[in-house]
Parts: C-alpha cells; sequence; structure tokens
C-alpha cells in the first residue's frame, strides 16, 4: 500500500532535518521510495506515480538517468549499427547544440510531455522552425533508445510536434525548361552524362555518385539504385528501403550513357560517374568546380547582392552566382513526370520517397496545376 509518511532527525550540528517519504511499489511490484521537502508535494507526487503505475509506465528516479546521458547512448547506438559517419555527426550536432544545452540536465524519470512542450517552445524562441523541428524530433528518438534499454517506460516526445503552415514551406524551385537547355549545351562531354542523368532520374547527388554500371541497364533502358556515396565518399546502401528502386530511362538517355561508357574513368567499384581516376565523386568538388562554374558559363544565374547593392569584381562587373544546387535536377525530373501525367503513385516510387504524403507534400501543387509554365 502506497503511502506518505514524516521522516524527522537531528544532524550532527544540533539541528533538526524533516523530510516526506513517499513509500510505494512500481509496476512489477519492487518498493521504491522518494524524498519531498512539503507534505503537499509528495502527495500530489504521488497521484501522478499511482496513475503511471496502473498504466505500466512509470520509471523510478533511480532507474533513470540524465537526457544527457541517453543523448550519448543514442549515438552509441548509431555507431554500433553501422549508421554512416554524416549521419551520426548530424546526431551529435542536435544532441550538443539543441537538447543537451536546453533540456539535458533533466532525469527521463522526470521528464513529462509538459516539459517537452517547453523545450520545444524555447527552441522556437532561438531557432529556425526547420531546426527546432529537427531537434524535437531527435530527441524522440533518443527517448525510444532508452525505452529499449528499459531506462523510461514510455516516450513523452512522441507527440510533440512543431508544426508549419502551408504558407511556410516552401515550394520547390525547379528550372525552367530553357534553362536545362542551357545547361546541357554548355556542359562539357564527360559532365553532361550525368547531368541528364539526373535531369531524366530524378537521382539524389548521392545516389548519382554512387551509381554503378552494374545497375544501368542500357538493353533494357533502366537505372537500378541500391547504393548511394554519402559526404565523405563511402560507399552504402540507400538511407531507407525507398531508395531501392528502378526507373526507365528513354533512347536518348541511353545513347549518350552507351558512349558515356567507352570512355568512362575505370575504376574498382565500377562507378558510372567516377572522379578523373575511377573513385567516388566529392560532393563540394562536383558543385563547386563543375556545377556552380557550368551555371554562370550557361547564364543560368543571379547578382550576388551585398548591403542591397551588386557586388563588383575588380573591374566593375557584377559578380554571378548560380541559381541552383544539384536538388534542382531532381525535382526537374518529377516535374516533368507529372507534365506527362504519370500518377502518384509511380511518382512516389520513382522519386524515392518513403511515403505518399511526403510527395504530395512537395510537388502536389504542380499535380494541382498540371498545365503551369513548368518543364
Amino acid at each position: 500500500m502506497a503511502s506518505v509518511r514524516k521522516r524527522e532527525w537531528t544532524n550532527s550540528d544540533g539541528t533538526k532535518s524533516v523530510k516526506w517519504l513517499v513509500d510505494y511499489k512500481d509496476q512489477l511490484g519492487k518498493r521504491r521510495f522518494r524524498n519531498f521537502e512539503r507534505k503537499r508535494d509528495a502527495d500530489a507526487w504521488l497521484v501522478g506515480a499511482a496513475w503511471e503505475v496502473v498504466k505500466g509506465v512509470h520509471t523510478a528516479d533511480s532507474q533513470t538517468i540524465t537526457v544527457t546521458a541517453a543523448c550519448n547512448m543514442w549515438i552509441r547506438a548509431a555507431e554500433a549499427n553501422d549508421r554512416e559517419r554524416g549521419t551520426i555527426q548530424q546526431y551529435r550536432q542536435l544532441a550538443n547544440l539543441h537538447i543537451k544545452p536546453l533540456i539535458g540536465a533533466e532525469k527521463l524519470s522526470r521528464l513529462t510531455r509538459p516539459k517537452v512542450q517547453a523545450f520545444r517552445d524555447r527552441l522556437l524562441e532561438t531557432r529556425s522552425k526547420a531546426m527546432a523541428g529537427k531537434a524535437v524530433r531527435a530527441l524522440s528518438s533518443v527517448l525510444r533508445e532508452a525505452m529499449r534499454h528499459g531506462l523510461i517506460a514510455q516516450n513523452v516526445a512522441a507527440d510533440v510536434r512543431v508544426t508549419r503552415s502551408s504558407r511556410e514551406r516552401a515550394k520547390v524551385v525547379i528550372p525552367t525548361t530553357v534553362e536545362l537547355r542551357s545547361l546541357l549545351e554548355h556542359a562539357d562531354d564527360d559532365f553532361r552524362p550525368l547531368l541528364m542523368t539526373a535531369m531524366m532520374t530524378g537521382l539524389r547527388s548521392s545516389e548519382l555518385r554512387g551509381l554503378a554500371w552494374s545497375n544501368v541497364d542500357l538493353k533494357a533502358g533502366s537505372i537500378t539504385v541500391s547504393q548511394r556515396a554519402d559526404k565523405y565518399c563511402q560507399i552504402g546502401p540507400p538511407k531507407s528501403a525507398a531508395g531501392y528502386r528502378t526507373i526507365p530511362i528513354g533512347p536518348s538517355l541511353v545513347t549518350l550513357l552507351k558512349a558515356w561508357k567507352l570512355r568512362c574513368p575505370k575504376g574498382e567499384r565500377g562507378l558510372a560517374f567516377p572522379n578523373l581516376v575511377g573513385g567516388v565523386q566529392d560532393y563540394g568538388h562536383l558543385l563547386k568546380r563543375i556545377f556552380f562554374p557550368l551555371q554562370i558559363e550557361a547564364g543560368v544565374c543571379d547578382p550576388k547582392i551585398v548591403a542591397g547593392k551588386p557586388w563588383l569584381d575588380a573591374e566593375g562587373r557584377p559578380v554571378m552566382k548560380p541559381r541552383y544546387a544539384l536538388h534542382a535536377l531532381r525535382h526537374a525530373a518529377a516535374s516533368a513526370w507529372i507534365k506527362q501525367r504519370i500518377d502518384i503513385k509511380r511518382l512516389q516510387v520513382w522519386i524515392g520517397h518513403e511515403n505518399i504524403e511526403l510527395t504530395i507534400d512537395t510537388y502536389g501543387h504542380l499535380i494541382e496545376d498540371p498545365e503551369s509554365d513548368w518543364p
């Protein structure tokens, strides 16, 4: 039977101390104790603890750890499961920069949904909505890992969300047909195959950099995604099951890839778009030394603005900046498929989204207006 009783004792200096002891049993029948300075606090806590015991979601203070320790456990689990270096680095950044400073000292057993809500609100005061959402989702993942180790019985962050209205969600920016054509015309013979493949298949940059010739079926006219290259140029599997997919390619791309395969640099991995010595292309090099300069040469660029004015070079000419990241070519492929009126489920599969809701959120405005002016 749970109870609250008064404890009094005399200290070595002659002073007296008083505590209120909660004596109870958890859902496993194990006897537990907790001290409080005031009786009303002890009574209030016991009411909540008794409900948690009945529901089977109570965790005693003595059996738990802090949020900081749980974050460290979460990162170690990711390392043990051979998650990619980039993923582990992102976990560390989320933990060290956003979770630990705000809520790291809190014990998991004392973490409640209102406290997580308060954590979310503090994030929104000091971070962007996008970053706040990532940090809240990361905390939920931390708590799931703690549950797996039996340190808590429930995930109080599971239902906490950072919501953004449809107005706040930036619509994808898609290169126009004229821009795409200009890029292809100005690309050299060694970059044009990758560029056209990106435009016609919607592959992510990591998937393009990790694509092997063994997954390019030039007879059947298809490309299969079964691996990717991370930002450290390490080859690994796609990030999710949806990443594994086969995408049809047209005759023009098949012809271009046949010619490219004959002169493509050879390497032990048999990559379709390797660097000059046959290895994995560095993503930063691909952008800064190839794709960005190509856009400026092709006129797919805008003046760089500093303090409200165009930035000028030493000769007084405006400094230009590229208009798109490589990801924009993925959107170009998706928009072209929508223009061809493929069904939404096929679009989801070809683009490699985990669920159809993500596809609709990303491209729904194009589906609703199929006659709009995009490629």
